[in-house]
């Protein structure tokens, strides 16, 4: 385990042991035979994408048809079944292919140490840092980034990023260029430079706090200057209150609640709701429990996450909100691939 994998799980909470206990829990017995069915009906998707490939059918049409497949047979079987059908898909030949994506074969190899870093990120919102491995890339290399970068899972984070810099300019407008805001696993912070209100000075401080030391390097870089901090800090020095950080307009966490138990998103939530002035806002977001792309990305990509259906979001809202003056809400982005917890301070 590198020094950085090792950073990031003593101080986020957040370990590889974690996520797969939470992802892959379940407590349906396995019936007899019923991971013998599993494994044959994962080789028959497999073996039609190899004799698609080495036909030459068009790799848009080959990755449709798997995806498709590996999402069925996620959903149809128990998530331990599904964890270990996971490595078989992942050591078979056809595997090669899609990691000649350099998206896909960042998400496996994980060169930060972890899942869903800013790196990966910038992939999906085709960040011109990025264009050199595009540009390096094998033709089917190319081919199998032509259909993940528009999966539905890319198109919904990218429309996160949009919808994020909406709400902190709507913040940023009420607030008379006083608004305060929070981002909590910040990355590289790619909606900033979004912000309407960033830009004309309508915020007075931006907290972009972050674990790793390379994207808190990169935004205090690209935003010197600007209202926009950077702050070397995570969910346990959050919880913890090890850090002075103040009040907020609108504190918000992207991409961070795919990867927390509940008892922690909970605990978290609790603690962003204290920061918050007075009719402030919390909002959190979640890869919804539908989908599409999932079981893609948990094979060929390595990236599991904790999905969340809309009953989980409201659950974690009511355990957070319990006796407190607020207004709750959930939404969906346009293609329903991310879901939205909002929580608004009336008081």
């Amino acid at each position: 385990m590198s020094d950085l994998e090792m950073a990031f799980d003593g101080e986020s909470l957040i370990t590889p042991d974690s996520i797969a206990s939470q992802v892959f829990s379940s407590t349906s017995p396995m019936r007899d035979g019923e991971l013998a069915e599993a494994k044959a009906e994962l080789a028959l998707h497999l073996r039609v994408a190899e004799q698609q490939f080495e036909s030459n059918t068009d790799v848009g049409q080959i990755m449709l048809r798997l995806l498709t497949g590996l999402h069925n047979v996620r959903n149809r079987y128990s998530p331990k079944i599904w964890e270990q059908l996971i490595p078989i898909a992942q050591t078979h030949a056809i595997a090669r292919h899609f990691h000649e994506d350099p998206f896909t074969r960042w998400s496996f190899e994980k060169p930060r140490g972890y899942s869903g870093d800013a790196g990966l990120l910038d992939f999906i919102y085709r960040h011109p840092s990025k264009q050199p491995m595009l540009d390096a890339a094998s033709p089917m290399g190319k081919a199998v980034n032509a259909f993940t970068s528009e999966s539905p899972a890319c198109v919904a984070v990218r429309e996160r990023r949009d919808l994020l810099a909406q709400y902190v300019d709507d913040v940023a407008s009420s607030r008379g260029g006083e608004a305060e805001i929070l981002t909590i696993a910040a990355g590289h912070l790619r909606e900033g430079k979004m912000s309407q209100g960033l830009k004309n000075g309508q915020i007075k401080r931006w907290l972009a706090l972050d674990q790793d030391p390379l994207s808190v390097g990169a935004v205090a870089s690209e935003y010197a200057g600007t209202a926009v901090e950077a702050v070397d800090g995570s969910v346990r020095t959050v919880l913890m209150r090890s850090q002075t950080l103040g009040t907020f307009d609108f504190i918000y966490a992207a991409g961070l609640y795919d990867y927390l138990a509940d008892e922690v998103a909970i605990k978290l939530s609790q603690r962003c709701l204290q920061m918050l002035k007075p009719h402030g806002t919390f909002l959190f977001a979640n890869f919804a429990d539908e989908i599409p792309d999932d079981g893609y990305m948990e094979t060929f990509m390595n990236w599991a996450l904790l999905l969340r259906s809309e009953e989980d979001m409201w659950r974690i809202m009511r355990a957070t909100t319990e006796g407190l003056d607020v207004e709750c809400s959930l939404r969906y982005g346009a293609n329903k691939n991310i879901v939205y917890g909002i929580i608004r301070k009336l008081s």
